[in-house]
């Protein structure tokens, strides 16, 4: 089974909430009706794909909610809460516990000072990659290394190069043995052995791009690095995403998936 195989996924609806959500621009605001399209087209996406998608009910009390996988991760074998170093996201996995822990055969969870957030986390065949930053601690990852170890995956605690947000705002697995990466993370990334594809002048937000079962979603304002990704035998889905580009998020984080 190969990591990007997926044929269950939990989603959230965003809230009205949303356009109060984290952010790194404040005059950006997103549309709400915007965002909700958005959202619909990436769930119809997955569907596409070959996923069953649970669609969770909006949480208007956490504008960031409907990035599911910054509070969780999913695997075949269990469930990892996590605990986002944003503040106004420690609830969020608290609401996730009832769901998956009705999903999973288990169910782990960082503790109190853990911090660590899904955008910080990489999953590839041999190793499951975790970017310190801002919201992803030294404690915190290592807290998540042994929970990944108890559930049969291999953690690297890595630095996560300057400027940057999360991990995977700037790579992202294309197959067992390519990654799409920005030039930066490319030239200071972990990863060798791995054969990189690199964005487009000018799109290094399309490293946020996702794999599922056949297909790699992406930015559908990111033309040139679908090109390169095409040419290269990829079956791309570009999806709408300006709107959710305006939060501190992207394609990875809007949803958990494993195979079950």
């Amino acid at each position: 089974m190969r990591v990007f195989d997926f044929d269950s996924a939990i989603v959230r609806t965003p809230g009205r909430s949303v356009v109060h959500g984290l952010r790194d621009d404040p005059r950006a605001v997103p549309d709400y009706d915007r965002v909700l399209a958005e959202h619909a087209a990436y769930v119809a996406a997955l569907g596409a794909a070959g996923v069953a998608v649970e669609i969770l009910p909006p949480l208007e009390a956490f504008p960031d909610s409907m990035f599911v996988e910054d509070p969780a991760l999913a695997f075949g074998a269990g469930a990892i809460l996590l605990r986002p170093g944003a503040p106004t996201r420690l609830g969020e996995a608290d609401a996730l516990r009832p769901t998956l822990a009705g999903r999973f055969p288990r169910l782990l969870a960082l503790g109190d000072g853990e911090f660590a957030d899904g955008g910080d986390v990489l999953v590839t065949p041999d190793t499951v990659f975790i970017g310190l930053s801002a919201r992803t601690t030294a404690r915190g990852a290592a807290a998540l290394v042994a929970h990944l170890e108890t559930l049969g995956a291999r953690g690297r605690i890595v630095a996560t190069p300057p400027g940057i947000l999360h991990f995977k705002t700037a790579v992202s697995l294309l197959d067992d043995r390519t990654l799409l990466a920005t030039a930066p993370m490319a030239a200071a990334g972990p990863f060798a052995g791995f054969d990189i594809v690199t964005t487009a002048d000018g799109e290094d937000a399309a490293a946020n791009a996702l794999r599922v079962n056949g297909t790699v979603f992406l930015g559908a304002h990111f033309p040139r690095t679908a090109d390169r990704l095409a040419r290269r035998g990829y079956a791309v889905v570009p999806l709408p995403v300006t709107e959710i580009g305006k939060l501190d998020a992207g394609l990875s984080c809007m949803s958990l998936r494993w195979h079950s």
